[in-house]
């Protein structure tokens, strides 16, 4: 009876057992399903994550293109106020046909040879001609539009060197070699993943941080941001070089080698041009970054372009005033663009107080150029030279100066011990920015010299002295009297 008793009192808890091992066994499998579907959840956010990346950073790179597009137009109306009204009509043509070969040229090999996908060679690029691939990754188009606006306006900054005495023709041509081979070449150089100056290396694209490897030079390999020496000292110098080949307008110096005065036909046009130039810079400096995840980045490049074309503006104008110049305006505008150039280069590694000083001293290096090159007899009626070929080598050696342990690192460089000499970080960077400076200038000087001496030996490069006196807008090649329409 007893062992009865103890049969029956364990009896009922047998189900209660039971019970509870079904529950601890569905709540491991619940457990694990649900471990299991965030696993699966974490990883298709992780790619959606990463997707959305990517089209953020392609959308940042066409939004930089459209500003960068946008600067064509500021050149056209600097050049058109700055020149004679009577060339208004061709400097108009010049610029449209200029900007429809450049892209033309830009697809077909300029691209190629600059950022293409053989990167063996650390001179000069190769692969993706005619932009054709097989398989295209996403953000290739986003990155050939926007290198092609950069191309752009190192086109646009020869224009108006040789104003209003270089035949349309010459135009075309240098347009072609410029696009296609002289400026693609310093691009690989300095901006490709495996250039001689490149602060990148081939194991650049494998690093999803986007950080730089391992530069071949040495130090970060040459800091060049947003272009002072990859564009705008190939522009320049192709455009002092094609100043120097052609000669002085006639009339421009009188008998005793001094210049006349030779101002524009509409400070207007002139200061509507420049302040277009500034807002396309916005898209030129901040987005050069290249990636949406460097916003951090990006608003201190704007910051510090804002305050370089400031002071640059301002220095230029006091020294003006000081020095008892005349057409003041043509130099502040001028001072301006100076201060874009100038911290084009350093603007991701420089402090703003730095920003500051560089456009001062941009300011300074123009008003000096644009007084040389008067005293050689060298004719540049927008000091497009002075202020794209100095200022930007100025902007070189700048970043060797004034770029701080900090700004390397927030820049995502190599090499965060080298920086700028007055910061104490050595001399190896300064080096490295004086290497950089020394090879575009060489190239880009040599180049452009073989090519208008060509044109000139061929009868190409400048025009009659009938047709230049008359005008370029003669009413017999149908030209619009811009007066009546302004």
């Amino acid at each position: 009876a007893r062992a009865s008793r103890e049969r029956s009192a364990a009896w009922p808890q047998a189900p209660v057992t039971a019970s509870v091992m079904a529950t601890n066994l569905f709540a491991l499998v619940r457990e694990g399903l649900q471990a299991e579907h965030a696993h699966a959840a974490r990883t298709l956010l992780n790619g959606e994550a990463d997707d959305n990346e990517d089209n953020a950073s392609t959308f940042w790179l066409l939004f930089g293109a459209y500003l960068c597009f946008h600067m064509q137009l500021g050149f056209a109306l600097l050049e058109v106020g700055s020149v004679r009204v009577r060339t208004t009509k061709t400097i108009v043509l010049k610029d449209a046909a200029t900007i429809c070969t450049g892209a033309l040229v830009w697809w077909a090999f300029g691209y190629p040879f600059a950022l293409g996908d053989g990167k063996e060679d650390s001179f000069i690029g190769s692969g993706d001609f005619f932009s054709y691939r097989n398989d295209y990754e996403a953000g290739f188009f986003s990155k050939w539009l926007f290198q092609w606006t950069f191309a752009a306006v190192a086109a646009a900054i020869v224009s108006g060197a040789v104003a209003e005495r270089c035949r349309f023709s010459a135009y075309l041509v240098y347009t072609v070699v410029l696009t296609g081979l002289i400026y693609p070449v310093v691009v690989h150089w300095a901006w490709s993943d495996g250039g001689w100056l490149s602060s990148k290396d081939e194991d650049y694209l494998e690093d999803r941080s986007g950080k730089f490897l391992n530069p071949e030079m040495g130090a970060n390999g040459l800091i060049d941001f947003a272009g002072s020496g990859v564009v705008h000292m190939v522009g320049g110098g192709v455009a002092l070089m094609g100043a120097v080949t052609l000669g002085p307008r006639l009339g421009r110096f009188d008998r005793d080698g001094r210049p006349t005065d030779a101002e524009g036909h509409s400070s207007v046009l002139a200061l509507m041009g420049t302040l277009m130039l500034w807002f396309g810079w916005y898209g030129m400096a901040p987005v050069s970054t290249w990636r949406w995840g460097a916003m951090q980045l990006a608003e201190k490049v704007a910051a510090n372009i804002t305050l370089s074309a400031a002071s640059g503006g301002m220095g230029s104008l006091l020294l003006a005033r000081g020095a008892g110049e005349p057409n003041d305006l043509p130099l502040m505008l001028n001072g301006i663009l100076a201060g874009l150039v100038s911290i084009a280069g350093p603007c991701a590694v420089v402090e703003p107080y730095a920003a500051v000083i560089i456009g001062i001293l941009g300011g300074l290096v123009y008003y000096g150029a644009h007084h040389l090159l008067l005293k050689l007899k060298i004719d540049d009626p927008l000091d497009a030279s002075a202020v794209h070929f100095f200022c930007g080598a100025w902007g070189l050696i700048a970043v060797g100066l004034f770029a701080t342990e900090a700004g390397v690192t927030l820049g995502e460089f190599a090499d965060s011990e080298h920086f700028g000499a007055f910061y104490g970080g050595g001399g190896e960077q300064l080096g490295v920015q004086c290497v950089g400076l020394a090879a575009i200038a060489g190239w880009t000087l040599v180049t452009s010299g073989i090519l208008f001496a060509g044109l000139k030996t061929m009868g190409m490069l400048r025009l009659p002295p009938d047709e230049e006196i008359s005008g370029l807008d003669h009413p017999s090649s149908g030209a619009i009297d811009f007066n009546a329409v302004m």
